[in-house]
């Protein structure tokens, strides 16, 4: 496969592994990234600088091959700062920035040789990240799991709206998963994907629990739910007694101050690592309806790209011409 963003990264296939908090460690981001992807690991839940550049050098004690930081900056305000210093030392070849405005980064980035992605969900967000200088946007549906954009807006709609109001490559994330998935994004004009739900479900996600990995491929498409919505910052998980419990108290007017023990990332590695679905939460997309295994990245890939020759050749089949070879 060949498009901007595969040229972009230095990359085989046009798929990115989302930041995904308190998980995206080595271990997965080098299988991903081994696998033709780019692999990415997170910073902001690594905490300090001199963590942060361990993970960097443990990554490319297993690659390699290209792979990105991702600074999931939300809250954290300046905090990201030192730990963006010791990318930047780093020589990290890719950053991506989620939450919050990413205008100081993008100044700190000038003149550094580090290619840069912005989660947006919407047009005007990606416009802003094009003006500041991303050189690819990843543009979220509402199908997708962690946080979301407030404007309820399917991936099916969101992608060639992006696409039309920027220049630069667009990827498609929210509700992708599959090899079906990622031949959908292109035709909608998309130059690639990113995935969280789907890495999460893989062996070398290592630092997920088993109960959270088999939560995901036992869950429909039907079994998450928003939280957080009431606190202007949305996000899909899976829905639990917990989870359910937190939509409850926002619907009686819960404020942040209320909830933040509940939403906070230390219930969310309650669930995530303990397994303990009584006191935490797990991040998910509607895609989990579509996982019901745990493979290896390079087989998850293997089982892609070969769902994408299926689907040319039924569009073959489709338009009664031979249009791929």
């Amino acid at each position: 496969m060949k498009t901007r963003v595969t040229d972009l990264f230095g990359i085989t296939y046009p798929i990115v592994q989302g930041g995904l908090a308190y998980l995206a460690y080595a271990e997965l981001a080098a299988a991903v990234s081994n696998s033709g992807g780019l692999g990415q690991i997170t910073a902001m839940t690594l905490r300090t600088p001199d963590r942060l550049r361990e993970e960097i050098r443990k990554v490319r004690t297993l690659t390699d091959k290209p792979f990105g930081v991702n600074f999931a900056i939300g809250r954290h305000d300046g905090q990201y700062k030192e730990l963006l210093e010791a990318a930047i030392a780093e020589q990290v070849p890719a950053i991506s920035i989620t939450g919050a405005n990413p205008k100081p980064i993008f100044e700190r980035l000038e003149g550094e040789n580090i290619r840069t992605l912005v989660l947006v969900s919407g047009v005007r967000h990606a416009q802003k990240a094009e003006e500041l200088g991303a050189d690819a946007v990843m543009a979220v549906g509402q199908e997708g799991g962690g946080h979301l954009g407030r404007d309820d807006i399917g991936t099916m709609v969101l992608i060639p709206r992006v696409v039309e109001s920027v220049s630069i490559p667009v990827l498609a994330s929210g509700g992708i998963g599959t090899g079906s998935g990622l031949l959908a994004a292109l035709s909608l004009g998309a130059e690639g994907i990113e995935m969280g739900t789907r890495f999460i479900a893989t062996q070398e996600c290592v630092h997920a629990s088993e109960a959270y990995k088999q939560a995901v491929i036992s869950a429909k498409e039907t079994d998450t739910v928003i939280i957080k919505k009431t606190l202007g910052s949305p996000g899909r998980v899976l829905k639990t007694d917990f989870t359910e419990g937190i939509i409850a108290r926002e619907q009686a007017g819960a404020t942040y101050e209320d909830l933040k023990e509940m939403i906070s990332g230390m219930a969310n590695c309650k669930y995530i690592y303990d397994g303990n679905e009584a006191a935490g939460f797990g991040w998910a997309g509607q895609v989990a309806g579509l996982i019901n295994h745990v493979p290896t990245v390079q087989e998850l890939f293997d089982e892609m790209t070969s769902e994408v020759r299926v689907g040319r050749k039924r569009m073959d089949e489709i338009f009664g011409e031979t249009i791929t070879s």
